[in-house]
């Protein structure tokens, strides 16, 4: 369910480009983004930072489509969405002294120090890769191939990305036990 809701601003996108047009679809993503947060503040639920900073960057560069009636700040959303948490990842580990991918998930799995840091490394690594392939379709190829785009090959490539890793951390998963 929180996949599902984690998707539902990207959702709504495809499904209001599909029906009317990027404009549309810019505002209803950030609308969205703002429901999403009203629906767990209301729900006494807490907002994860990433929703946070999800919703400044879709109303800044969504605000910015609208505005100057421009879509290319919309397809720009993405790769600095990616690249901001790549940056967290790396600022967490160069400067921080602290593995941000341990910090998020050590309640949900135990793994050896060496599978932190290559988890760690690996989703910087995805994040930097995610945002160059949304700049490389989004500047290649036509508005509605980028919108599909948005949400199956990203959608596709995070799910292969994430079987991935558990294939690598099932490893060190056994080696625990």
């Amino acid at each position: 369910m929180k996949f599902l809701f984690d998707l539902f601003p990207v959702i709504l996108f495809f499904v209001a480009y599909k029906v009317f047009d990027i404009y549309v679809a810019t505002a209803v993503a950030i609308g969205a983004t703002f429901a999403q947060i009203g629906w767990l503040w209301f729900k006494g639920r807490k907002i994860d930072t990433m929703l946070w900073v999800s919703l400044v960057i879709i109303t800044v560069f969504g605000g910015m489509t609208l505005l100057l009636h421009d879509e290319n700040f919309i397809k720009w959303k993405p790769t600095v969405l990616y690249w901001a948490f790549a940056a967290a990842l790396l600022g967490g580990t160069l400067l921080l002294k602290k593995n941000l991918m341990r910090t998020l998930l050590a309640e949900q799995m135990e793994l050896p120090e060496v599978a932190w840091t290559k988890l760690n490394w690996s989703w910087i690594g995805f994040f930097v890769f995610m945002g160059g392939a949304n700049l490389f379709v989004a500047f290649n190829f036509s508005t509605d191939d980028w919108v599909n785009f948005k949400l199956f090959g990203g959608m596709g490539l995070m799910l292969v990305f994430v079987l991935a890793q558990g294939l690598v951390l099932s490893k060190y998963i056994e080696e625990s036990k």
